[in-house]
């Protein structure tokens, strides 16, 4: 998906449809446990709204972004915890709006994005659509958390799309971050999209081959199911291996669902 301004729509949205289901939340609901250990609702839009001002500044002011990175770096293990425990610890209606006013402005500066234009990033530096995509991923992989939380059940919509393609990019990226080495040749993916089109990705003779839904596909790829409570089909043992370590997301590896956590 080259179009910024269709990326950047349904990132809006998809902040949205989050959105409705936090706002009129009580205390006590805005502080139950999600599936990620030690996380609450709260904990979950404090960290959009964190990503969303380091992408605002990765945007706006590189260098300061570079400052900012350099603290991250001091302390890799618990700078994404504590700029969640920092924004969790705001009363809610403080916290939607500081989410709600950051997701807008950043919306403001990838929209003014010249053509061309990269950011710097804790992975490879970014474009306006990368971007883009990249907070849609992450606020759809939360919304999930916090739905599961709730206990919600959302309807699965197009914008997965967006989802699965970071997810398919960052294939080497899986092997990587564990030291392991990404396999040479493509792999097809075939995925059947929410209305039951068929979405389909790299070359149709590939012998490493992945089917099934887009929904399974992209919490497999967010790390919000277990490998084995999908019904997604690997033919190859690339494509299997893969499916044991995808993830759409920078940074380390993380430790992902438990068998039977499906949401």
């Amino acid at each position: 998906m080259s179009d910024p301004v269709v990326v950047l729509d349904d990132l809006r949205s998809e902040s949205e449809e989050v959105d409705r289901l936090v706002r009129g939340l009580s205390d006590a609901e805005w502080a139950a446990p999600t599936p990620a250990a030690g996380w609450s609702v709260a904990h979950q839009i404090a960290h959009l709204a964190w990503t969303d001002r380091a992408a605002l500044l990765a945007a706006t002011d590189p260098a300061g972004f570079a400052a900012e990175t350099e603290k991250a770096l001091a302390a890799p293990d618990t700078f994404v915890d504590a700029g969640a425990e920092e924004g969790a610890a705001l009363p809610p209606a403080v916290l939607l709006e500081r989410w709600r006013t950051g997701r807008e402005r950043l919306q403001e500066a990838l929209r003014a994005a010249p053509p061309g234009a990269r950011f710097p990033w804790y992975g490879p530096p970014m474009s306006a659509v990368s971007m883009g995509t990249a907070r849609l991923m992450e606020t759809w992989a939360h919304g999930q958390d916090v739905a599961d939380a709730l206990g919600v059940v959302r309807e699965p919509t197009a914008r997965l799309r967006h989802v699965a393609w970071i997810g398919i990019r960052a294939r080497d990226y899986a092997y990587l971050v564990r030291g392991l080495k990404a396999p040479d040749e493509p792999f097809r993916i075939e995925l059947v999209a929410p209305d039951g089109e068929e979405w389909t990705y790299g070359p149709a003779d590939a012998v490493q081959r992945i089917t099934g839904s887009a929904l399974d596909f992209c919490l497999l790829v967010t790390q919000r199911v277990h490998r084995a409570d999908t019904g997604l089909l690997a033919e190859g043992g690339d494509a299997e291996e893969w499916l044991t370590i995808a993830q759409a997301f920078a940074g380390p590896a993380g430790p992902g669902r438990s068998r039977g956590e499906r949401p």
